[in-house]
């Protein structure tokens, strides 16, 4: 399946085949726009030539934030996203032998071992980890027993709630309205 959630085609093919193309776009959707963080993978592939986690685990730290800050910016704090990127890279190669996608296959795992297993890496805390539970079940199919439960309220069906849910520009603009309306009600 090819996620469409950048408008940019080179980036979601890049998302939708690199597992940890999409775990690094997801760390980088923070304080910046979405379709933003989920290219950055694509334009940190571009200027270093690959995007694996050994390679961007033994790159040298100080070259990588100058990956980070090459116009257009990674992201909008490029010394301590890089820095981040490096250490979920350090975990995936040190925990998962180099595999992103053994956090989520490794033994057959169920919903609820998936999202301990990403609450347990640098930058994913629960709200994140959920979310991209809820990404792995509904966009890449992973049919983890419980996933839905686990993700909650990102697995519900038919939800908007977060990037889980976007498939085309009307299902983004229905996920930000819904987030629009979370944040006001949240200030009222």
């Amino acid at each position: 399946m090819t996620l469409h959630l950048t408008g940019d085609t080179d980036a979601d093919a890049l998302l939708s085949e690199n597992p940890f193309a999409l775990l690094v776009g997801m760390l980088l959707d923070q304080q910046i726009a979405m379709e933003t963080a989920f290219a950055g993978p694509a334009k940190i592939r571009d200027r270093i030539g690959a995007l694996d986690p050994a390679t961007i685990a033994d790159y040298d730290a100080d070259a990588f934030v100058d990956v980070f800050r090459q116009s257009p910016a990674v992201h909008r704090f490029p010394g301590s996203m890089a820095k981040r990127v490096q250490e979920v890279a350090a975990v995936i190669v040190s925990n998962w032998n180099g595999d992103t996608a053994s956090i989520w296959t490794a033994d057959h795992p169920s919903g609820a071992e998936i999202l301990r297993r990403l609450k347990a890496l640098p930058g994913f805390g629960e709200q994140k980890a959920k979310i991209f539970l809820a990404l792995l079940g509904k966009r890449l199919g992973v049919d983890a027993d419980g996933w839905r439960e686990a993700s909650a309220p990102y697995g519900e069906d038919g939800a908007y709630r977060s990037v889980a849910d976007i498939v085309d520009p009307e299902s983004l603009t229905r996920v930000r309205e819904t987030k629009r309306a979370a944040k006001a009600a949240a200030k009222a």
